[in-house]
């Protein structure tokens, strides 16, 4: 689960943080994907409490708390240490969680009120300029701060204490510019506690009708006018206008479940295509630069473009029927997603069903060899030859009568004819590999992954020929070690890349290896032979072959859900300012944010009980999103904007007087 990207107003370090190997990002050295996941739910929990329960005018008065609770927490982070890491990681994160609750549902109602009412195309823009800003920001958080934690070292090691330390002082630098212009801001009068307030207003209003639920009592225009014995009329104005919006808000989340899909699904499908865009190689999580640069280009071309050449052909494009558009093409990028994810599937590396095993032949003999499989029944299953060292790319299918079986491999090499049995079990991969033994030849079957690394990454694994024991450096990691005589190492994972010098140690030499270009999702194996007048060399041959979709297919998805974000959220926030009450900006701005959390969960939900494979899953969401959408054009139409001016009007139908002292007797013993 996690927040929305593209609401954050703090720079942070943990989000963009790249890892040191090729496997998913620790946020915080130290702690293992699982424990940071479950400490998600309760950073979104205290954000979203401290941005519901504490009063916007108390945090428009003291701006700078929220920006201090977020810096204090990143500093809090920075001075962990070994001893004491997790409990200062913890304050930390639930200053920072703190703080950004204060800030997020604040700062865009804040912003709001600097216009005047007959400022509201200015008002407008705002808007889109605040989006764009929080974008900019994301964009060069994203490139700067893994250079900040990769490219400089702090004791040996990522110096994550200058990737938080940085975006600390730049908190810092904002505070100090924020407080500098404190005295031309315009600063509503705190008046306590408004989400306690609507709270109280409410449950008075259906306590009060239960209570008086008798024919007699006359009825009241709407139900909240049950609270006029007790609550200003101001107020339930105010809360019936709250009341109206939050209706509009209830199909909101599902647009959220698709749009936070970006950075897990997608950054899944993009691990499974191939990045090598000819002038340009990218990482599968680095597609997700694309959005805030995306947003970016749009927000201006929708603003000066598009909407001004929709209003000249008269037609009248409401803030509802933006983000009507908007949820529809979020339904045709994740139909577009589900497209490219069955393309996908249909390159993929196929796997072994239930009683079968893949089989592939390695010959490392000097000549052709000819191999028969014959099943517990001598039923042939396989007949092959295969010449000296022939890169196979292929596997072949073998049908085992049992869950495990041995198997009798029959190899002819020249004139000799020998004899193996191996035992292998379903569902797996093996390679059998075939090499000389003095005068005669042998056999071993060593067991293959069998699917694609994870992350774009390249498996590759050795097999050393040589009479001696031999180290190979691949990373900063440990050595791989290889025994000798046909000695096979294990897998290890490694960037895409070339690797022309790869460093080898024996005990009485020391050389490189020319590995060549290594590609995305490819797994490879290395027979490490020498031969006479080449010397020491490493013979490649691919068990899975690479990642073959372009990764740029996935460019017309994010087109279309960055268009969809830019018609959605960023009209979204200036329609949830202007139908507010001054009172409840915070509090709608609070409320919409909670609808992106609730997407979160959405998600979580789907994806632990749908069982269904990704593509369907992406046609899932579609489809679930269109659904909604046309419910909420059916709650838009009938729901008639109000204008500010209106938005306080007072009723001039009073609250009907009832008989004796009913009502009074009732709401008397009424208590919260």
């Amino acid at each position: 689960m996690k927040t929305h990207p593209h609401l954050s107003t703090t720079p942070s370090a943990a989000s963009a943080i790249s890892p040191p190997s090729w496997e998913q990002p620790l946020l915080i050295p130290g702690w293992e994907n699982s424990r940071q996941s479950s400490i998600s739910p309760w950073y979104m929990f205290l954000a979203i409490y401290s941005s519901l329960w504490v009063p916007y005018q108390y945090w428009e008065e003291n701006c700078y708390i929220p920006h201090l609770f977020s810096w204090f927490g990143i500093n809090m982070v920075l001075a962990s240490l070994p001893l004491h890491f997790r409990i200062l990681s913890l304050v930390g994160l639930s200053l920072i969680a703190l703080g950004t609750g204060g800030i997020k549902p604040c700062v865009a109602a804040f912003g709001g009120d600097q216009f005047e009412e007959q400022h509201a195309d200015a008002r407008t823009r705002y808007f889109s300029v605040f989006y764009l800003s929080i974008n900019a920001g994301s964009l060069i958080s994203t490139f700067i701060t893994p250079m900040l934690r990769g490219d400089v070292k702090c004791f040996g090691e990522d110096c994550y204490a200058l990737a938080f330390g940085i975006p600390g002082l730049l908190m810092v630098l904002a505070l100090v510019v924020f407080a500098m212009g404190s005295k031309m801001y315009r600063k509503p009068p705190p008046e306590g506690n408004i989400v306690a307030q609507v709270t109280k207003c409410i449950w008075f209003a259906i306590c009060n009708r239960f209570r008086n639920r008798s024919e007699d009592i006359p009825k009241r225009q709407h139900w909240l006018d049950w609270a006029a014995e007790k609550y200003p009329k101001h107020l339930i104005m105010d809360v019936k206008a709250l009341t109206r919006i939050l209706f509009l808000y209830i199909p909101l989340p599902m647009f959220w479940a698709l749009l936070d899909q970006q950075g897990s699904r997608w950054t899944l499908q993009a691990n499974k295509m191939n990045g090598d865009l000819g002038f340009f190689v990218l990482q599968p999580d680095q597609m997700q630069v694309l959005n805030p640069f995306l947003v970016l280009i749009f927000i201006p071309l929708f603003d000066l473009v598009i909407y001004r050449l929709i209003s000249k052909c008269g037609i009248n494009f409401s803030s509802l029927r933006k983000m009507a558009v908007g949820m529809i093409l979020a339904c045709l990028a994740f139909a577009v997603a589900a497209l490219v994810e069955i393309k996908i599937n249909g390159l993929i590396h196929p796997q072994p069903a239930s009683q079968e095993i893949f089989l592939q032949v390695l010959n490392l003999a000097d000549g052709e060899i000819k191999v028969t499989v014959l099943g517990s029944r001598n039923n042939s299953l396989l007949v092959e030859s295969i010449s000296s060292f022939q890169n196979t790319t292929h596997y072949s299918k073998l049908r085992l009568e049992t869950k495990s079986q041995d198997l009798h491999f029959h190899l002819k090499y020249n004139n000799l004819s020998v004899h193996n049995d191996h035992s292998v079990e379903e569902k797996n991969c093996y390679q059998l590999v075939v090499h000389e033994d003095g005068e005669s030849i042998s056999s071993m079957l060593v067991m293959d992954t069998g699917i694609k690394p994870a992350n774009g990454m390249t498996a590759i694994r050795f097999i050393n020929t040589l009479n001696k024991d031999m180290n190979i450096s691949l990373d900063a990691d440990a050595p791989l070690s290889v025994g000798k005589d046909y000695g096979v190492s294990e897998y290890r994972t490694v960037l895409r890349g070339k690797y022309p010098a790869v460093h080898c140690e024996t005990e009485d030499k020391v050389f490189t290896l020319d590995l060549g270009q290594l590609d995305f999702g490819t797994t490879y194996l290395f027979v490490i032979t020498n031969i006479t007048n080449r010397g020491l060399q490493a013979w490649k041959a691919e068990d899975i072959p690479a990642n073959k979709l372009s990764i740029a297919w996935q460019l017309p998805q994010y087109i279309l859900v960055t268009a969809a974000e830019v018609m959605f959220s960023v009209t979204g926030l200036e329609f949830s300012y202007s139908q507010a009450p001054s009172s409840m900006k915070s509090v709608l701005q609070a409320a919409w944010l909670l609808t992106v959390a609730v997407g979160n969960i959405i998600v979580l939900v789907v994806a632990q009980f749908s069982g269904l494979v990704q593509w369907a899953e992406f046609v899932l969401f579609s489809c679930l999103l269109l659904v909604v959408c046309l419910i909420f054009s059916i709650m838009g139409y009938y729901y008639v904007p109000l204008k500010s001016e209106g938005i306080h009007e007072a009723t001039d139908k009073q609250i009907p007087h009832l008989r004796g002292n009913v009502i009074n007797l009732e709401t008397k013993n009424t208590r919260l």
